[in-house]
């Protein structure tokens, strides 16, 4: 197996888009991990690739027949070979967890949990997309180490998978127009939920939201401006592609709106970091953006 169809294997660049989900957590629940957080970045990604050399494993049959070209159905990559990948990596993902303590890997392990059933049992049933949603949803409660302080943020990026998956199964045979509009709302609704929590409409401190607003006015806060632009640029970012689907819901929109839902959880997760108050991390997280295009280009992120 050469180093090029590992990459395709995995999705090489799209895992740039889940390092942010721990920060996110991590950044709601105030650090909990202190240093060790660093290694909860690495935990995500090595999950994620996982998930995917276990999606081909488990798609190889179909993919035979309906994406012949990639790893699996090409002989590049052999059926055991994919699948001792996927092993290792899960290993590699929850000893990372473990760094950052006992919580995260309790966490960490929940999440290996759903990526497996996932890609074995739910993916081709009514609750694929839903499950799918949850491995998001635990990534960031990895990062804030299962504490309640992150459930708004997990949430947000929950929904947001929620939407990209649906979408992505139309991939091969064309997608839907409700499910194009599914996922227009859900766009909508996540980017003004993620700039409201910014603007302090809800009050993580437990204090009056308008005493809030009033010190804002006095003395203003970085998050109070760059949450709500980071959100306004993740709707930018995703909602043409997922209109295109709702006007014409074929296999080479909906393919288009998936690659460019993976990228739009960047500036999700800038947002809701920048609405914790991290804006360094999150005007930091956007880096990654040029490089997950330019990944895209070599390597497919579906």
């Amino acid at each position: 197996m050469r180093w090029r169809d590992l990459a395709e294997l995995v999705r090489l660049p799209a895992a740039l888009t889940v390092p942010g989900d721990t920060l996110v957590g991590a950044a709601a629940a105030g650090w909990p991990s202190g240093r060790r957080t660093a290694a909860l970045p690495l935990a995500s990604a090595a999950l994620y690739w996982a998930g995917m050399a276990l999606n081909d494993w488990s798609d190889r049959d179909l993919d035979a027949v309906e994406r012949p070209d990639r790893p699996i159905p090409s002989g590049r990559v052999r059926p055991d070979e994919a699948l001792a990948v996927a092993a290792g990596l899960t290993g590699a993902g929850l000893a990372c967890a473990a760094v950052a303590g006992r919580r995260p890997l309790a966490v960490a392990s929940l999440l290996a949990a759903a990526v497996w059933t996932y890609d074995l049992v739910a993916k081709p049933t009514p609750a694929g997309p839903v499950v799918m949603a949850s491995t998001r949803f635990l990534d960031v409660l990895m990062g804030a180490g299962g504490r309640r302080a992150a459930l708004g943020p997990a949430t947000a990026l929950g929904a947001h998978t929620l939407a990209v998956t649906a979408v992505s199964r139309g991939e091969v045979h064309g997608s839907t127009t409700c499910t194009g509009r599914a996922a227009v709302a859900t766009t909508l609704g996540t980017g003004i939920a993620a700039a409201l929590a910014a603007l302090g409409a809800v009050d993580r401190d437990g204090a009056a939201g308008r005493r809030r607003h009033e010190l804002s006015r006095r003395r203003p806060r970085r998050e109070v401006v760059a949450g709500p632009a980071l959100a306004a640029t993740y709707v930018a970012a995703v909602l043409p592609a997922q209109l295109d689907v709702v006007r014409k819901p074929d296999a080479q929109n909906a393919r288009r709106a998936t690659g460019v839902g993976i990228r739009g959880m960047v500036p999700l997760q800038a947002a809701l970091l920048a609405g914790q108050g991290a804006v360094g991390a999150a005007l930091g997280l956007l880096a990654v953006l040029p490089l997950a295009r330019a990944g895209a280009k070599v390597v497919s992120p579906t």
